[in-house]
Formats: structure tokens, sequence, C-alpha cells
């Protein structure tokens, strides 16, 4: 019985945890328009960008600012393998 509670609590840290990080990852991208802070940039070319996070990724069409910081113009999030939402960082725009 006690295995089985330490078992149950590793495995509770564990999903608390990677749920935390890909949450933390999901609100840059969709919220703040920023690049993912816990992913591998898988690949880049022109201004679209890669990323690929545990069980999750985001392809991002983006750009640098005047001053140096990145911004996203456009996202797609997938969380295994689905693609879970489309976005813009400013839909009026052009």
């Amino acid at each position: 019985m006690k295995k089985k509670i330490i078992l149950l609590v590793t495995l509770l840290i564990v999903l608390v945890s990677w749920g935390s990080v890909a949450y933390k990852d999901y609100a840059r991208v969709t919220i703040s328009f920023d690049k993912p802070k816990y992913c591998v940039l898988l690949g880049s070319n022109d201004d679209k960008d890669a990323y690929l996070g545990l069980g999750y990724s985001f392809d991002i069409n983006g750009h640098l600012q005047n001053n140096g910081k990145y911004e996203v113009d456009a996202y797609t999030y997938k969380l295994f393998g689905i693609t879970i939402k489309q976005g813009e960082a400013n839909p009026q725009k052009g």
C-alpha cells in the first residue's frame, strides 16, 4: 500500500510539473506573443520557427522588433500532435 501511495504522489508531482511548464510556454506564446521558454527550436526559415516541448509544439511566425525583442505574429499550438489553437497577435493588422 505504501508503494502505491509513493507512486501516486510521484506521478502527481510529474503531471503538475509538466502542466505548469506547458502552460507557461502556452501563455508566453498566446498571451505575451513571445518565444516559448521551455521548448527546443527544431527549425527556422524566413520568419517561421518550429518549437518542440514535451508533448506539445508551436509553429510560430514572428519578427524581431526595432528594440531587439522578438514578437510572435501568428502561431499554431499542438498538444500530442493535435492542433489545439491557432491565433494571431493582432488580427486587425494588415
